[in-house]
């Protein structure tokens, strides 16, 4: 993240709230017990939040394990000053897997051989590698299948210098509370977990955020959040209207300003293709926010933002980096004005489950795009 100088800040400004970040997770603490440890998932830039600045918040909270999914990820947030546990969950490259010792960074592994290259490492180092065994239960992702496991485990004693410490696995399906699907994997992936542990005691982890709020039971003695921490739920605005402990916070906001304004007669065409046409005389406020800032195309005549703490809805179709806003309901609209286009404004909130709604997609997408996309700050 680039800190610019004020004269050179940016319309389009993504504020990421520590406190909220700190909050979310001693919530979620709570939530699972304190003796279940928490490996927050800072991967992708933190879902948009910033993965240094963030993981640090966690930190500040009593978090000391951290995921991400490449190792240059790893190698960043050591070279931060970032204590605990960081776990590599996507594998490595040849010629990498020096970088594990150089960082003290925990390879997740699922192919012999990435096996074989730590062990070669770990005899040239002199040092053991722990490393957390990934076994597909039923995502269909990453991971061996549940019969190679054994096959697996008989060939540990070839490759010298490792151990394995933990298996883990992913439930598909844990966002939703009422699959059935979720128990009964979590039944065979407890099998596993028994077949690894008789050679020695392993880790076990196989909880996200979803299976952490909807099936405790699951939680063994790990948990891997990632969405709840950034305070929203994976099953989106349900969740949230459902939870029935306090609630989680979301950590992102995301403002512009008005650049323009117009007033343009009825039978207008407004934007590329003229896909709206003004029914009556309207007022219109350009705003320099468009899909190279991640407000994607698709909310063309479909997304709202905030004006003077009301809604304004975009109309016309969303440009690379300007779209308009029919602000003729909203009285004393001056250029300059901030807009919300993620956060609260007055008694209105647009969340990013409600962006998503708009978009068809998850909050996490909304998040990922705004975040990576623009200038973040933290308060």
């Amino acid at each position: 993240m680039i800190h610019s100088h004020p004269s050179s800040r940016s319309f389009n400004q993504v504020c990421i709230d520590s406190s909220a970040l700190r909050e979310n997770f001693s919530k979620m603490q709570q939530r699972v017990g304190r003796d279940i440890r928490i490996m927050a998932m800072v991967k992708a830039d933190a879902y948009g939040h910033g993965m240094v600045q963030t993981a640090a918040r966690f930190a500040e909270a009593g978090c000391d394990c951290f995921g991400v999914a490449e190792i240059e990820e790893g190698v960043e947030l050591r070279s931060t000053g970032i204590q605990g546990q960081i776990f590599v969950l996507l594998g490595f490259q040849p010629s990498q897997e020096q970088l594990f010792f150089d960082y003290n960074l925990t390879p997740v592994v699922f192919t012999y051989e990435a096996m074989d290259l730590l062990s070669q490492a770990a005899v040239r180092n002199g040092k053991e590698m722990a490393v957390h065994l990934k076994v597909d239960c039923g995502m269909g992702r990453l991971g061996i299948m549940p019969a190679e496991l054994q096959n697996f485990l008989s060939q540990l004693e070839n490759f010298p210098g490792i151990s394995l410490a933990g298996i883990m696995s992913h439930f598909p399906l844990a966002d939703d509370a009422q699959s059935t699907h979720t128990l009964a994997m979590y039944q065979q992936y407890k099998e596993v977990c028994m077949q690894s542990s008789q050679q020695a005691p392993v880790l076990c982890h196989i909880a996200n955020s979803g299976a952490a709020l909807y099936f405790p039971t699951t939680c063994c003695d790990m948990v891997r959040l990632g969405i709840s921490l950034y305070g929203y739920y994976p099953d989106g605005t349900k969740g949230t209207q459902q939870a029935r402990e306090e609630k989680l916070v979301p950590a992102m906001s995301f403002t512009t300003q008005v650049v323009q304004i117009k007033t343009v007669p009825e039978a207008t065409g407004i934007s590329y293709g003229h896909t709206f046409v003004t029914e009556k005389k309207t007022k219109v406020a350009v705003l320099p926010v468009g899909y190279a800032d991640g407000f994607l195309r698709s909310l063309s005549n479909r997304g709202q933002v905030l004006i003077k703490g009301r809604r304004a809805r975009i109309i016309g179709r969303i440009c690379m980096n300007l779209c308009m806003a029919d602000i003729s309901e909203i009285p004393g609209v001056e250029p300059g004005d901030p807009v919300v286009i993620l956060g609260s404004q007055g008694a209105e909130t647009i969340t990013a489950d409600e962006i998503a709604e708009w978009m068809e997609t998850i909050s996490y997408e909304v998040l990922c795009l705004f975040g990576n996309n623009n200038n973040r700050n933290y308060k």
